[in-house]
């Protein structure tokens, strides 16, 4: 997934726009997205017209763009706080994007958030949640019955985040995506914060954990060569991080990995030493180790971080 380009699809159904107007087609068949412009109506006044153009009782998987920020125009909004006012005329909601932002409207980390606990509760029905940016964001440990897939991406992923991830009661989540990111655009996770997820007591259906874009990709390594969670997993990404050789090595130091059909690297630091070394240690799973940066790189960067 890219963030220099909107959408096209979300859980299987294709991408299509609203336009004020010519909604054209039935809710169940599409994604809907839905978006303020720099020169246009306010997300609200959008919003208001899809509910009042689309048969939004049908609508099943949502894209919410653009929706104005506190220091444009538009002022301050609260997308959430619109969405769930408007949760009684979406009562079969099952998935959700919530920033389809691309670099050319906001940076990942100038996107303003709240609370998107509040999600969880007006839409029950909730199975695909995933959220863009994280400036301002806020997550309380939530409980959903029938979330499957859960993804953070962010330029720095606050550490309240991902603790509150780990002690949500999620028995059904099956994909989870966290983009820690860096300390500099707020991604204060340490190895610690990540237990409750590591642990796996909440996660007992998931099958596929990406712990990505990460400075402290290292740590993140050594802590999931302990991690109960691994024995069950299909798929582990440390992709777009800053992984090197002795990341590499905590990795395959710890609990066998062979069970794992994919173990995605790709954007790392690694050695062409460490690189091979895991091909000969891993031979049935499929590695990822594309786009190597220089290990010689006295500054490693994350793929997203600004």
């Amino acid at each position: 997934m890219t963030i220099n380009e909107h959408l096209r699809e979300l859980a299987g159904r294709p991408v299509v726009e609203f336009q004020h107007g010519r909604a054209g087609k039935p809710g169940g068949e599409v994604a809907w997205r839905i978006a303020a412009s720099f020169d246009g109506p306010v997300f609200e006044e959008v919003l208001r017209a899809f509910l009042d153009e689309v048969a939004t009782a049908g609508v099943t998987h949502l894209v919410v763009g653009y929706w104005g920020a506190s220091y444009d125009t538009h002022g301050a909004v609260d997308p959430v706080g619109l969405l769930v006012e408007a949760a009684g005329r979406l009562p079969g909601l099952r998935a959700l994007f919530l920033g389809d932002i691309v670099m050319e409207e906001a940076e990942i980390s100038w996107i303003e958030h709240a609370d998107v606990s509040r999600l969880f509760d007006a839409f029950p029905h909730l199975e695909h949640l995933e959220v863009r940016g994280s400036n301002g964001l806020r997550l309380r440990p939530v409980r959903s019955r029938v979330l499957r897939t859960l993804r953070f991406e962010s330029g720095g992923l606050p550490a309240a985040v991902v603790r509150a991830v780990g002690d949500s009661d999620l028995p059904a989540l099956e994909h989870l995506d966290l983009w820690l990111g860096t300390d500099e655009y707020g991604g204060d996770t340490t190895e610690a914060d990540l237990a409750g997820i590591l642990g796996g007591e909440r996660l007992p259906a998931l099958r596929h954990l990406g712990l990505e874009d990460a400075e402290i990709a290292d740590a993140v390594a050594g802590a999931l060569a302990g991690a109960p969670i691994v024995a069950r997993l299909e798929s582990l990404s440390l992709a777009m991080g800053a992984l090197t050789d002795d990341g590499a090595a905590a990795l395959l130091s710890g609990q066998p990995l062979a069970h794992l059909r994919r173990l995605d690297l790709h954007h790392h630091y690694l050695t062409d030493a460490g690189m091979n070394r895991l091909r000969i240690a891993l031979p049935g799973v499929s590695v990822n180790l594309d786009e190597q940066e220089s290990p010689d790189d006295e500054y490693r960067y994350v793929a997203v971080s600004e």
